[in-house]
């Protein structure tokens, strides 16, 4: 590449504004449990939801116990604001429990071991490890999914290949803000439709492919 993974990321990096959620939580406290549970209930929904969800939730009960021994019903109010609000009150109290049977109410550090939490994939499980840990690991969500593929670093049809494609291709060392940059690119700047191409730091580099979308776009029309 003219240009290194680093140099690009450090471009993005100086344009963004804020803090993603799971990032404003490990820089104040690195609360492991805390992370894990905002990470499950930001699945499908908006970083300001989480945000208001987690700290309504963690406002009353704030550990594995408390939300093990709560009602669901409690639950399902405290996180309204996150959506499929029934599902996820369920997952966390389940998890809650596990953490207590099996973990003495701590959160694993290890990929294997929070994979075999309730509900809880590689997108969690790597999450936890990066902003709990900061363990090297890349989380891929739906705008390291994209942005990876339309700036063509991968060229890949699920999460899963990209996350493999992206841990072959990028230096170890950068692993860590890979999620945390390309999240915050993803709502500001790189968007799912319509990027704001005039502030894009990147824009003179990106070989702005669309194809991902075109083919979902064409899938849809398809149905």
């Amino acid at each position: 590449m003219l240009m290194e993974y680093s140099e690009i990321l450090d471009k993005v990096e100086t344009a963004l504004e804020g803090e993603a959620h799971l990032d404003e939580l490990s820089r104040k406290r690195q609360d492991p449990f805390k992370i894990l549970i905002s990470t499950i209930l930001s699945a499908r929904t908006r970083d300001a939801n989480t945000r208001e969800a987690t700290e309504t939730l963690f406002a009353k009960f704030n550990t594995p116990k408390k939300i093990a021994e709560a009602n669901v019903e409690i639950l399902e109010q405290l996180i309204y604001k996150s959506g499929f609000y029934k599902v996820k009150a369920a997952r966390i109290k389940e998890v809650s429990q596990v953490l207590l049977d099996k973990y003495n109410g701590e959160v694993p550090d290890n990929f294997n071991e929070l994979m075999s939490l309730p509900g809880v994939g590689a997108k969690t499980a790597n999450c936890v490890l990066v902003y709990a840990f900061k363990i090297p690991a890349i989380p891929v969500d739906t705008h390291v999914h994209r942005i990876s593929n339309r700036i063509g670093w991968v060229n890949t049809q699920n999460p899963e290949k990209t996350e493999k494609a992206l841990k072959d291709l990028i230096p170890k060392n950068q692993w860590i803000r890979l999620n945390r940059i390309f999240v915050k690119f993803g709502q500001e700047i790189c968007l799912p439709n319509n990027p704001k191409h005039e502030i894009c730091p990147i824009e003179d580099i990106c070989p702005k492919d669309f194809s991902m979308e075109l083919a979902l776009k064409k899938k849809r029309e398809k149905t």
